[in-house]
């Protein structure tokens, strides 16, 4: 399941420090624009305390968790839409994503230079959104002059659809409003409003680079930017990059838990992100668990137990009987399968069963 979350914003406002941070891969980090021109891309471990509680109870041979894609795109500039500093490349890397972390300044620091000369979040934030508005609303502007006449002057109805869709659109976007703020009703409105890709319509999360000072409560900074998200429905996360790239060089577990502490921190800002990521990108796990492997499964949230079991091998899918779940917390209450199957816990599901975050399932099949 190759989805993959895009870290874009400003040069020199932190995203390869943060990317550095989630991955093995060192993205190159300077103080000057441009530095990085190739998205860097890392398969991120995503962290659940879960597999390591089962492990405790199973004793596998093996724990494999799931993972996440992360591309850290480089800075956009004013003028990207139109091709200034490397824009139109970027964009392209945007659009090959499935959701957008867009990375704010929200610290002073004189050692390190702000490309317009100064520290304003929300300016930052309205010079990327408008140059992704720009390039949806060419998106727009284009297909629009491809539907209208038949929209208008035939009896075709899904012509029409599409043209109000892409008018509500088009409205949005020239008052500088992303898309994602636009709501639609019915089902065919979405199906053609997902199809149109448009960039400023991809889910967002908004992550706050602050001062280790601010890691905890944030700053002014970030309240400005919390309010000012509030019509999008986006998230926020308040993220020390500097103090974050310090844990990741800490050699054990314990160092890095003990910095944590002193900081003030229940867990890191790291850790945090990628977990924000991975709801972001709508995804929930499944848990399978045995004498030699317990592991995380990652499905699209929604999906139903057939589907959840070509995630695993596609004849699992193709000849799908049931599926035995165990919910996690009567997993660990009770000890072992064995001791849930006495105290009738495990269900055995059909083919409509949802399957939830956190499910140990165990598929029959036959092909």
């Amino acid at each position: 399941m190759a989805l993959k979350c895009g870290i874009v914003g400003l040069p020199n406002v932190g995203k390869s420090t943060l990317f550095n941070c989630l991955s093995n891969a060192k993205a190159q980090s300077a103080n000057f624009p441009f530095c990085t021109i190739e998205p860097n891309v890392g398969v991120i471990t995503v962290p659940d305390e879960r597999l390591n509680k089962l492990a405790e109870l199973v004793h596998p041979e093996k724990i494999t968790p799931t993972t996440v894609e992360i591309a850290d795109i480089a800075g956009l500039v004013k003028g990207a839409s139109k091709g200034e500093g490397l824009g139109n490349k970027f964009l392209a890397h945007i659009r090959e994503t499935d959701a957008i972390i867009h990375v704010l300044r929200c610290f002073d620091d004189p050692n390190v230079v702000h490309v317009d000369g100064s520290v304003n979040p929300m300016r930052d934030k309205e010079i990327i959104d408008a140059e992704l508005q720009i390039k949806d609303l060419e998106t727009v502007d284009s297909r629009i002059s491809k539907v209208q006449k038949q929209a208008q002057t035939g009896g075709d109805k899904q012509a029409k659809q599409a043209y109000e869709v892409l008018v509500k659109y088009k409205e949005a976007l020239e008052r500088g409003e992303n898309a994602r703020t636009v709501a639609f009703e019915t089902k065919d409105e979405q199906k053609i409003a997902r199809e149109l890709f448009l960039l400023t319509n991809k889910p967002v999360l908004y992550v706050c680079n602050v001062d280790e000072a601010s890691a905890v409560s944030g700053n002014v900074f970030t309240d400005t930017v919390r309010e000012a998200v509030r019509a999008e429905q986006a998230e926020i996360l308040v993220v020390a990059a500097k103090t974050e790239s310090e844990i990741a060089e800490l050699e054990t577990y314990e160092e890095r838990e003990m910095f944590l502490r002193e900081a003030g921190l229940e867990e890191s800002g790291v850790n945090r992100l990628i977990k924000a990521a991975y709801k972001l990108l709508n995804l929930e796990t499944f848990l399978t668990a045995g004498p030699q492997e317990v592991r995380a499964w990652t499905y699209h949230k929604g999906s139903k137990a057939p589907q959840c079991a070509g995630v695993i091998h596609t004849d699992f899918e193709k000849g799908f009987i049931r599926a035995e779940v165990i919910k996690y917390g009567d997993y660990i209450r009770f000890g072992s399968e064995a001791a849930v199957k006495e105290a009738g816990k495990m269900n055995v599901e059909g083919k409509e069963y949802i399957v939830q975050d956190g499910d140990i399932m165990h598929f029959r099949f036959n092909v």
